[in-house]
This record gives structure tokens, C-alpha cells and sequence, in this order.
């Protein structure tokens, strides 16, 4: 028998909230007419403006073949355009069109109001607290792994955070 003690598993816990979290977006965002992939390509493109398919590959943490599928729809339905890169004409660079703020406008008000969802009934100390053990985490385990690209440039996870802008409570 195969046995684990999950009830003290802190990955569990993280990567259980992950998947409600995932699973809630992208059932909210298919009336949109995008995926959670999608999103995610939108959300690293809002903090970038512009970047690297190869990059972005890497950060998402898929093979670029299966990243170019979600690029050619995203393309073909007008959300973003590859260009070369000017450095390396073998490379492609991403970038956002006037339909894609649009989509990525409503897509962050349905992050926000699932964010808004998730947090009920939590205080602010308990959400500065969770920040923060998050944060630990992260820095406990960034020994073996880098969340930086090539650039030094901290590249920020996509998923339903809370951005400088916002309160905690918003």
C-alpha cells in the first residue's frame, strides 16, 4: 500500500488551492472566449508588455510546440502578433493588440472577483500572514530554482495575485 501523510503535505495544500483556483478561472473565462492558457500568455504579457516565445515557454513551464498551438489561436482570434526579434531573427517576439487589452480588462475583473471570492471571511492579518509564508517559501526553495530569466528579470508567476495597486480587501 502506497501511503503518504498528505494531511501535513504543505505542496498538497498549495498545489490543491492551485487547481480550485485554475479550475474556477478557466470556467469563468470560456464565456470570454479564452483559455487559462491564454490568460496566462496574457498575464505574462501584461507585466512585459512584449517578450520572448522561448521565454515565455520556459516560464510556463511547456514545451514551446505546445505553446505555438496556443499562440496560433491567440493569433488567428487577434489577441497578440509574433514579430522577429531584433537581435535574433530565428526568434520570435509577442506582442499584445487593442483586442487583447479588451479581453485581458475583463478577464482581470473575473480574476479579481474570483480572488474576492477565494479570501471571504479572511482577515487582512491573515492574508498579510499568507503573503508572507508564501514569500518564505518561495525564498526557502529558490535555492535550487530560479524565477529569474536570463535578463536577471524576476519574472512573476501568473496566476490570481494580489498586484501593488490593489488592497488586500478590494
Amino acid at each position: 500500500m502506497l501511503n503518504y501523510d498528505w494531511e501535513n503535505s504543505v505542496a498538497y495544500w498549495v498545489c490543491a488551492a492551485s487547481h480550485v483556483f485554475r479550475k474556477t478561472l478557466d470556467a469563468r473565462l470560456a464565456p470570454e472566449g479564452i483559455t487559462i492558457r491564454q490568460w496566462e500568455v496574457l498575464a505574462w504579457l501584461s507585466s512585459r508588455g512584449c517578450g520572448s516565445q522561448s521565454v515565455l515557454a520556459e516560464q510556463l513551464g511547456i514545451e514551446p510546440h505546445t505553446l505555438a498551438g496556443i499562440l496560433n489561436r491567440m493569433e488567428k482570434a487577434g489577441l497578440l502578433v509574433r514579430r522577429p526579434c531584433d537581435q535574433d531573427r530565428r526568434k520570435n517576439t509577442l506582442h499584445p493588440t487593442e483586442k487583447a487589452s479588451e479581453v485581458w480588462n475583463r478577464a482581470s475583473e473575473i480574476a479579481h472577483e474570483i480572488r474576492h471570492q477565494a479570501i471571504s471571511g479572511l482577515t487582512e492579518n491573515q492574508l498579510h500572514m499568507f503573503k508572507d509564508i508564501c514569500e518564505k517559501m518561495i525564498q526557502n526553495l529558490d535555492e535550487t530554482v530560479s524565477l529569474e530569466d536570463e535578463s536577471g528579470f524576476a519574472i512573476p508567476i501568473p496566476c490570481i495575485e494580489q498586484t501593488e495597486s490593489d488592497s488586500l480587501n478590494d
